[in-house]
């Protein structure tokens, strides 16, 4: 009996858990690719380091590298579309970041589902980056290309 109070009451913590994290609604790859090209989004990529470094979206940070200083990167518009993704459609890593744009007051946050699987498997191109490599703060690229919209 014990053991299945503790079941139950672990498995309530659980759900509990799972029920504060925020609805993130998709964005399809068209309207990334799209967001993309108008320099109008900011892509969170949450597969780790060696991954990211391997191959991710253009223009992705690397959230585990950053997400003790995500809120300095991304835009003070808390308006902006800030993307999250994964490694596929089965994956729930996204959750982390998207979880952290909406904690920090962001109301466009997105999901790509198909994550980088998805991503290369469209034939999309990839940026590949080096460790140590810092992402541009959001104002700045603002900065960098002020005829976009943002």
């Amino acid at each position: 009996m014990k053991k299945f109070l503790t079941l139950t009451a672990s498995l309530l913590f659980a759900a509990a858990g799972f029920a504060g994290s925020a609805k993130i609604a998709d964005i399809s790859q068209a309207e990334l690719q799209a967001a993309i090209a108008a320099k109008s989004a900011v892509i969170l990529d949450v597969n780790g380091t060696a991954s990211y470094q391997a191959g991710h979206i253009p223009g992705a940070i690397d959230y585990i590298a950053h997400k003790n200083q995500i809120a300095s990167l991304l835009p003070a518009d808390k308006n902006a579309l800030v993307v999250a993704y994964c490694g596929s459609p089965a994956c729930h890593a996204y959750a982390a970041a998207a979880d952290a744009a909406v904690k920090l007051g962001y109301t466009n946050v997105k999901h790509f589902a198909p994550g980088i699987s998805g991503w290369k498997k469209s034939g999309a191109p990839t940026e590949q980056s080096t460790a140590g490599n810092v992402p541009m703060k959001y104002s700045e690229a603002v900065q960098a290309n002020p005829g976009a919209k943002h």
